[in-house]
């Protein structure tokens, strides 16, 4: 075999001065002469592992004997001499190094000028525990974690079969994150699987730390757009379910979420909670969602344009009504709109980055505050409260709040364009808005399909959700393995 020069003096100088790293002297079989160099990162492995599966082992006379060569010492604790799991022989600093920074710990043979490198992680870790963010109302009560290994087991105990593939890739110059690129073969296309991955492989950023990184840079179609078009989930059900639907999904080491390709529409309306309930309240639901998204981006803006501009569409008494609750008030109508909008959103934020106690109490009575105080001192009218509190409570019943985050910067955009022009301004955004829409793609698949493309067919699978007893077809535009 051939030696390279991995050498402990290579590995120390390419690693230090560092305040966890741990080195440690050993000899061969416990006799002089045989000296070897224990090296690990103290909280990436355990000790106590380390010390019962590698060193007991390795400086035992018993496996490894006086007139056991060094070479022939190597041989047999690379197959299995030696209790440390998964051993790997490396014969260079650097790949030794790149081990050990990944949580492995490294035995490293100087007389040789090679390594074995063997996994013993901590077991210091985040247990699996309910989503956060995603609300389980009838479900699994598992949740992805930070740690790779978890979740693509999270993943393989709602999937059971041979058919589930995890391609393992590293992204991220000094991170070097590793990922894990997961599909269902013979139900993900091809296509989609090499789209995905040539995405992947040409990131190039020094770390990869943070969600917005991989969604981002992975639907870079049209960066510009506010709309989500990577499907993000803490949930395995919710993972594995789009994966027997077609999707590729994505899962990296140091994030709690799976990412799932490609997303549509349509994937932002529905929850996993709909194929716990009857199928006909599902659908119920389902189709409040879709009238939700369109009073929370529409009712700020109408109610703009038609007391400014088209006040003989209002009946005469709901009219009277108006006029009676804005007689003190100093602002014109557009500007207590936009300004009850920006509190709305203050108070919205301000109870997310807040401890969770807090946020809670920041957000309820500073809403009655905000709300009551600006009535009380005729800053903004009844009315406009009244329209902002729907329009931001029809925004939460959205099961992904990036699509909510779309749908503030659509409410603003519509809300401005009415103070302006009126209804025709909002026909003329809510064109440009619904242009945008079908020209997105997400790695080939229209963003509005079924709505837009395929002759507007299988529309209903958006809207509604069958019974399970007729539920046969999966989305026709991402497999050609379309039977179940």
């Amino acid at each position: 075999m051939h030696r390279g020069a991995a050498s402990a003096e290579k590995i120390r100088r390419l690693l230090s001065p560092s305040a966890d790293l741990r080195e440690e002297n050993l000899l061969l079989g416990g006799q002089a002469g045989k000296a070897l160099t224990l090296i690990y990162l103290e909280g990436l492995c355990s000790s106590q592992e380390i010390s019962a599966s590698v060193v007991s082992p390795l400086t035992s006379a018993v496996r490894f004997p006086r007139e056991l060569a060094p070479d022939a010492a190597f041989e047999l604790a690379a197959r299995g001499l030696v209790f440390g799991p998964a051993p790997k022989a490396r014969e260079s600093a650097e790949e030794t190094v790149s081990d050990i920074l990944s949580g492995r710990c490294a035995v490293v043979f100087d007389c040789l000028g090679s390594a074995l490198t063997f996994s013993l992680p901590s077991c210091e870790r985040r247990a699996v525990d309910m989503p956060k963010e995603e609300k389980v109302v009838k479900g699994p009560k598992d949740g992805f974690v930070e740690t790779l290994s978890v979740n693509s087991a999270l993943v393989r105990r709602k999937l059971k079969t041979p058919k589930l593939r995890f391609i393992e890739k590293s992204v991220g110059g000094l991170s070097e994150t590793k990922v894990y690129l997961a599909y269902v073969e013979d139900l993900a296309s091809e296509e989609l699987i090499d789209g995905v991955s040539r995405r992947l492989e040409s990131l190039d950023p020094e770390a990869l730390l943070s969600a917005a990184q991989i969604s981002e840079s992975l639907a870079a179609d049209f960066a510009a757009s506010p709309f989500p078009r990577v499907i993000t989930t803490e949930r395995p059900d919710k993972f594995a379910l789009n994966l027997t639907e077609g999707r590729v999904g994505l899962l990296a080491d140091g994030l709690p979420l799976g990412f799932l390709f490609p997303a549509t529409f349509s994937q932002f309306m529905k929850a996993p909670e709909d194929n716990s309930g009857h199928w006909l309240f599902s659908s119920f639901l389902t189709l409040i969602r879709y009238f939700a998204f369109i009073l929370s981006s529409l009712a700020p803006a109408l109610y703009v344009a038609v007391t400014t501009y088209h006040r003989e569409m209002i009946p005469a008494r709901l009219m009277q009504s108006i006029i009676d609750s804005k007689a003190f008030v100093p602002f014109p109508t557009a500007l207590e709109v936009i300004g009850m909008l920006l509190a709305f959103d203050l108070l919205h934020e301000a109870g997310i980055r807040l401890p969770t106690p807090i946020g809670q109490t920041v957000s309820i009575i500073g809403g009655l505050i905000v709300g009551q105080s600006a009535v009380e001192a005729k800053v903004v009218s009844p009315v406009v409260v009244v329209i902002i509190a729907f329009s931001g409570i029809a925004g939460y019943t959205m099961p992904d709040q990036e699509m909510y985050s779309a749908i503030r910067i659509v409410r603003f955009s519509l809300t401005i364009a009415a103070a302006l022009l009126g209804a025709y301004g909002i026909a003329l955004v809510s064109a440009l808005w619904i242009m945008h829409l079908a020209g997105l793609e997400s790695f080939g698949t229209a963003y509005m399909s079924p709505f837009a493309g395929n002759g507007g067919r299988h529309i209903s699978r958006a809207l509604l959700r069958f019974p399970m007893t007729k539920k046969r077809d999966r989305e026709p535009e991402l497999t050609e393995a379309n039977k179940k």
